[in-house]
């Protein structure tokens, strides 16, 4: 079993409270998103802004700071796949009318990599870098499958591994995904589309699982 750090998950908690809808926060905002005393917060984010992860500006307002920027980096080396993975998203997209994404997993979430919107579709949904449950969304039921996870209900995957979910993290959204193997065997991640649930239904999501299965096909195929 894992051994927890309550001090640890509390600083991490107040790094995963910073988002691109709002990546600047006040001391407020933060006890409110992550449930902290205020006392709590300002002494975590001493030893944070020591290193390097938070900083403070003039009008009192906290962000995400350089250090975060490093490791993201480092991060991003094992996952230089950019190029090879986003014209497969933009081709999904446009032949389903949704939204593709490619996630990892990291830990006990999973992260999203790389997404691309049909060029007609409002913006919804998630952020490249977010960090998700694993035990959400049809990519999460992969992930989790193919990195030594039991399913709860193995059916909910095809004979290819693909998993297809009315509903998701967010109850309005559907998804379906599916494995990507490396032409070496090693599994790098899921390839996923999703859309609102009163659109992609079904017989739609059924329809696009072919499709998706052929595009990880040839994802895997190009990459490292």
């Amino acid at each position: 079993m894992i051994k927890r750090t309550e001090a640890v998950e509390r600083a991490m908690s107040i790094l995963l409270a910073f988002s691109r809808l709002e990546p600047k926060k006040s001391l407020a905002q933060l006890a409110r998103d992550t449930g902290l005393h205020k006392s709590t917060i300002l002494r975590l984010i001493n030893s944070l802004s020591l290193y390097g992860f938070v900083n403070r500006d003039q009008d009192g307002l906290y962000s995400i700071g350089a250090s975060v920027w490093h490791l993201g980096l480092i991060f991003g080396q094992q996952f230089n796949d950019g190029e090879t993975v986003r014209p497969v998203l933009r081709m999904l997209a446009d032949q389903t009318g949704e939204t593709a994404k490619f996630f990892v997993r990291a830990g006990n979430d999973r992260v999203c990599l790389y997404r691309e919107n049909w060029h007609k579709l409002a913006h919804f949904g998630v952020e490249e870098g977010m960090r998700l449950r694993l035990d959400t969304g049809a990519s999460g039921l992969v992930l989790m499958h193919f990195t030594g996870d039991e399913l709860e209900d193995p059916r909910l995957l095809n004979a290819n591994g693909t998993a297809n979910l009315e509903q998701t993290r967010n109850p309005n959204i559907a998804s379906i995904a599916t494995p990507v193997w490396s032409p070496r065997g090693e599994f790098k991640g899921a390839l996923s589309i999703s859309g609102l649930n009163t659109r992609f239904v079904p017989d739609i999501r059924a329809k696009h699982i072919p499709l998706l299965e052929n595009a990880a096909h040839d994802l895997g195929m190009a990459m490292r």
